[in-house]
This record gives C-alpha cells, structure tokens and sequence, in this order.
C-alpha cells in the first residue's frame, strides 16, 4: 500500500489521490503566436524520468485538493508532498541518475 500525505488532510491510501501528470508546466504567455509544433510540445511532450520527479495529484476522494508529489519513479518512494505555488523542498535521494540501488532512499517520510 502506497501512503500519501496531502498536505491538508493528512496521510491517506493512494487510493484516495489521482495522478495528473508532471508539474510545473509552464504555459507559453502568449499561446496564440506559439506555433503548432510548439503547442504540442506543451500539450503533450512530458519528461519521464528515471528517479526523482515533481508530479500533480489530486485528493480526489478528500479535500479535493491539489498538490505536487516528489517522488521517485524507481521505487515509487515519495520523498515530499508541497502545496502549489510553494518551491520544491530539496532533497538528498542519493545518486538521481537511474543508478542508485536505492540504499540512500529514506523510506516514505511524508
């Protein structure tokens, strides 16, 4: 079982959150002198990392709720859960070059 902490409410099952993909995107600033190519790439072109990535979820079944998670995609180890607008904590996951073994991940703090 995979325990998320929502940064409202608490600690809850995985069951309770859905994934929405990698956050912070930013929106080109003026979307109608972006051309096609550009659009899609924002639309769609995702990183997919091996190791640490900052995603979206949503307390869909709580509060609601939206929120980052810094998790790692190795293990699916999350090391932090963060409102939006606040800066993502930084964090010592060890080697985040798809290399570690993992002995440097500090379990599910969150």
């Amino acid at each position: 079982m995979l325990l998320i902490k929502c940064p409202w409410c608490g600690t809850r099952d995985m069951s309770e959150f859905s994934y929405h993909g990698e956050a912070h995107l930013l929106r080109p600033p003026a979307p109608a002198e972006v051309d096609d190519a550009q659009w899609g790439a924002y639309l769609f072109a995702r990183k997919n990392p091996k190791g640490l990535h900052r995603e979206r979820w949503m307390h869909a079944h709580g509060c609601r709720r939206w929120f980052n998670v810094l998790r790692d995609t190795r293990d699916d180890r999350i090391y932090a859960t963060y409102r939006p607008g606040d800066s993502p904590p930084d964090v010592d996951a060890g080697d985040d070059n798809g290399e570690n073994n993992g002995d440097n991940n500090p379990g599910n703090p969150t």
